[in-house]
């Protein structure tokens, strides 16, 4: 549980046999052939996602991951295949919104040259706005990133 949520003060109030929902929206990440490289930005959210693309990441293929956490203790030491680099972001006790670190991350990033594939996941904010900035700023084809928001800081999901 992590701090005052919706979801954790549900796990407080649950019992077994409570009714419990996974909505899965699908499979997200589709990088297409052409990408040479990937970029993965997520927040503390889209972790497990971003574990599970890094399983699947072919060795050699040109990988920056951005992944900001909510402390310095959710960061861990991994294993990834030869051409990835991952930035932890951490927020510690700075009031920040989620997603703030990744996007400045990403905004002052040197990016390689494409063609690349994006999956960003997280905070609403952080997917519609790293995705604009890569289309409008960086010249990055619609069609080659991925954008799911998770969740939306102060709001509860349908359902």
């Amino acid at each position: 549980m992590h701090g005052d949520s919706p979801l954790s003060s549900w796990v407080r109030r649950a019992e077994p046999g409570d009714p419990a929902g996974i909505f899965d929206i699908g499979t997200t990440y589709r990088r297409p052939e052409h990408a040479r490289g990937q970029l993965l930005i997520g927040d503390e959210t889209a972790l497990p996602a971003i574990l599970s693309i890094l399983e699947g990441t072919p060795p050699g293929l040109a990988t920056e991951v951005y992944l900001e956490v909510a402390a310095r203790a959710d960061i861990r030491p991994m294993r990834t295949p030869a051409g990835v680099r991952i930035q932890w972001l951490s927020r510690d006790d700075q009031d920040l919104r989620p997603g703030t670190l990744a996007l400045a991350a990403v905004r002052d990033a040197h990016l390689s040259p494409g063609p690349f594939y994006t999956w960003v996941a997280g905070e609403s904010r952080l997917a519609t706005t790293v995705r604009r900035h890569l289309v409008n700023d960086r010249g990055v084809p619609k069609r080659d990133i991925s954008f799911i928001g998770y969740w939306r800081l102060g709001r509860s999901a349908p359902g």
